[in-house]
């Protein structure tokens, strides 16, 4: 059975997000999206809100059946043998995701040489889109149903709603 694990914050789950997933979710038997438990990074969602946000949008999009949803904490290369998985699939928007991505690669490649990672070149209308800058648009009462899932539009306003009135 041919394992990859799509890992990120999705904080919320883009239209870029699903849009690898999609693509992703064709090369394999089964895809595990990763949601990381980063304690460094600042989210608006709590990691069991992300993982019914993705749940939700994998749903809605038939793909419930060949893509699952776990969190995890530590190495993803870690979490990548626990799961079986023998490649890791990231997104590159431009050329500074890819400095970067590279750099993981090399590394979780050196901790682990048996998980390789692919990379997938994001579509030239989601180049630009990123969760930080969802949830930037959505702190100010912007539209962003062209920039996530329908089905969690209403959701990142609700927590908005509820980050203001505390």
């Amino acid at each position: 059975m041919k394992i990859g694990i799509y890992p990120g914050s999705f904080d919320p789950i883009t239209l870029g997000h699903l849009d690898i997933i999609i693509r992703a979710s064709k090369l394999v038997d089964q895809l595990v999206i990763g949601i990381l438990k980063n304690i460094s990074k600042n989210t608006i969602f709590t990691v069991e809100e992300r993982v019914e946000l993705v749940n939700r949008v994998l749903k809605e999009n038939n793909l419930d059946t060949k893509v699952k949803v776990e969190s995890f904490d530590g190495l993803l290369v870690d979490f990548a043998k626990e799961c079986n998985a023998s490649f890791i699939v990231r997104g590159l928007r431009a050329i500074t995701d890819f400095d970067y991505e590279l750099q993981l690669a090399q590394t979780n490649h050196k901790l682990n040489q048996d998980i390789d990672t692919i990379f997938f070149t994001t579509r030239l209308e989601y180049s630009y889109l990123s969760s930080s800058t969802v949830r930037e648009i959505a702190s100010f009462g912007g539209d962003i149903k062209q920039f996530v899932p329908e089905c969690v539009v209403q959701s990142v306003y609700d927590k908005y709603k509820a980050i203001r009135s505390v």
